[in-house]
């Protein structure tokens, strides 16, 4: 069972996610989460969602499959509503194999697999809790790899860069 705070940090960062894949679809005039500022290749996006007493701010980045540019992924580092700790949400499109999770491997080294939590129309939601060592990983990476599977036995990897993440990372302290 989630505490009261963990089912609010939930709830606050799905509308994030949520106004930031509206963005990604919605006109530049109209987008929700405007970019801030960008920091390599992450992007700073803030917006205050429906319900929020303050604005909140996450780094972003979207992915392509290389050689699949319809595989797509949405990828968030935010700070928990209760502001004790982050999250990574990885928004990935629909029709990806949900029983498998989402891979990651940071440079050579495997950090293990995230289950879905749920799905949105726009997506399929995988998050953890950023913990001191993953940050630390992310930090130090040059390169993070995200694998999806579309079937049991394709694994697609999609790489996600980490030019920024560091700055990026402060700006969101």
């Amino acid at each position: 069972m989630l505490r009261r705070e963990d089912r609010i940090a939930r709830r606050s960062g799905l509308a994030l996610a949520a106004g930031l894949l509206a963005a990604l679809v919605a006109s530049p005039a109209s987008a929700q989460g405007m970019v801030r500022n960008t920091f390599g290749d992450w992007q700073l996006r803030c917006e205050t969602p429906a319900g929020a007493k303050a604005e909140q701010c996450a780094l972003v980045q979207y992915l392509a499959a290389e050689d699949r540019p319809n595989l797509t992924l949405v990828v968030i580092v935010l700070k928990t509503a209760d502001n004790r700790g982050y999250l990574l949400r990885v928004v990935a499109p629909l029709g990806v194999l949900l029983p498998s999770g989402l891979g990651l491997k940071i440079d050579k080294t495997d950090v293990g697999r995230a289950g879905f939590v749920r799905c949105l129309t726009t997506g399929c939601v995988a998050e953890v809790v950023m913990d001191e060592g993953l940050i630390k990983q992310f930090n130090a990476g040059a390169q993070a790899t995200f694998i999806v599977f579309q079937t049991p036995e394709e694994g697609v990897g999609i790489p996600l860069s980490m030019k920024g993440f560091g700055q990026g990372f402060e700006s969101l302290k």
